[in-house]
């Protein structure tokens, strides 16, 4: 028979705050982190707007020498994991690591370093090459790092699925937890991506918003206005559980992952099917993986990027999935306030999830003002809404055509 498995430990850091507790306040209140670029000057570039992580120090989670020697991604998450464990109470010891896994999925790895370094070879030569470069920028190097933090000896999984990474890495630890191969894991998406190579490939695609006069309103998903993404950084983690184990040390329990649903659209290098039938079927995976019907689901974090294709395919899928039913359904996208931070966004979107459940809490979608015609169902629209939600479906899709859905609910024991 296969096991329960629990959230026990949240760490978020975002755009709207370090800690996730602090970003769930300022997202329930409807507060954007959306802001003119600070890293570097984005004068050259369409769009100029980012949400950057502020306030944020690297040595209140680890040495400073030790911080220089890695990329900004895997700073973040380490902080983020730091906060999850700690929340969890979660001890790795002896006993135990060979049981303790971890999943860190992102999208980009370590572009900051690629082109700091690249820029440092062409000025300077190769002697002025770190020797610190290399494992401090590959996409697994996350992963590899919380597991020599926290002693962690299970198995180490990176994901590399876009903007649908943070999930995978979710849903590839429920699984693991569930069969039986490890009884804990550090699962989540880290992503650093605002840089001006970045700034200039998305410009090119013309995916991001140049809404820069204001920037607050310029992530508004669903709305007829919307004219694009806005990038940023930020990192999630959440401490899973087999459900003995947690009880067993009087572990605190957010939700319990149920389902897990993961497919690819096979369609385009960027575009998502316009059609939503994958990223449909992916939903009905995940339902079926659960045990659920549609009509069991009460609220859909969705993946609601602010780019014109994406909404309407996504509201098209859910419309494919859930029938009339998706009317009655409360729908937001937290990217309106943090930005899109591409594979850490699912992660980050669990942890609001997981405190979805435990407060009862909506968050909202902010500057929702003009409905499209091809955006008609429930965005919860600019303020927040109190309902007693029992269980919530995430919604990841990323570009390639990678889909990636997790199902939490209330735990039930």
């Amino acid at each position: 028979m296969s096991r329960r498995v629990v959230v026990t430990g949240l760490g978020a850091v975002t755009a709207i705050g370090v800690g996730a507790e602090q970003s769930w306040k300022a997202l329930c209140e409807g507060k954007s982190g959306i802001g003119l670029v600070t890293a570097f000057d984005s004068s050259p570039f369409r769009s100029k707007i980012a949400g950057e992580v502020k306030d944020f120090d690297p040595e209140d989670f680890m040495d400073k020498k030790v911080s220089r020697r890695m990329d900004r991604f895997i700073v973040l998450a380490i902080a983020a994991a730091r906060m999850a464990v700690e929340d969890a109470r979660l001890l790795i010891t002896p006993a135990n690591c060979h049981r303790t896994g971890v999943a860190i999925g992102t999208a980009l790895g370590g572009v900051s370093s690629v082109e700091q370094t690249s820029r440092l070879l062409a000025q300077s030569g190769a002697d002025r090459v770190s020797p610190f470069f290399v494992p401090g920028f590959l996409c697994s190097m996350a992963a590899a790092q919380l597991s020599m933090q926290f002693g962690a000896r299970g198995p180490s999984l990176c994901p590399v699925t876009a903007c649908a990474a943070g999930n995978n890495a979710i849903g590839d630890s429920f699984k693991l937890i569930q069969n039986g191969v490890i009884d804990v894991a550090l699962a989540g998406g880290a992503e650093a991506p605002v840089t001006p190579v970045m700034f200039a490939g998305l410009d090119a695609l013309k995916v991001t918003s140049a809404r820069n006069s204001e920037p607050a309103r310029a992530s508004r998903p669903f709305d007829k206005d919307r004219d694009g993404m806005v990038m940023a950084e930020g990192a999630g983690v959440v401490v899973l559980e087999d459900l003995e184990t947690a009880l067993r040390r009087g572990a605190k329990i957010y939700a319990e992952v149920v389902g897990y649903g993961y497919n690819t659209d096979g369609y385009h290098i960027t575009s998502p099917d316009p059609s939503g039938e994958q990223a449909a079927r992916c939903m009905a995976m995940a339902l079926n993986d659960a045990g659920m019907r549609p009509e069991d689901i009460d609220h859909i974090n969705a993946h609601g990027t602010s780019t014109q294709m994406n909404d309407r395919s996504e509201t098209l899928a859910i419309k494919q999935t859930f029938g009339e039913y998706s009317r009655k359904l409360a729908i937001s996208s937290n990217k309106s306030m943090v930005g899109h931070s591409f594979g850490a966004a699912p992660a980050v979107e669990a942890v609001f999830a997981c405190l979805t459940l435990r407060d009862g809490v909506v968050p909202p979608t902010i500057n929702y003002e003009k409905p499209d015609p091809d955006c008609d169902l429930d965005y919860v629209p600019n303020e927040a809404r109190r309902m007693d939600v029992k269980t919530v479906l995430s919604n990841a899709f990323g570009f390639g055509g990678h889909n990636a859905v997790v199902i939490f609910r209330k735990v039930e024991r």
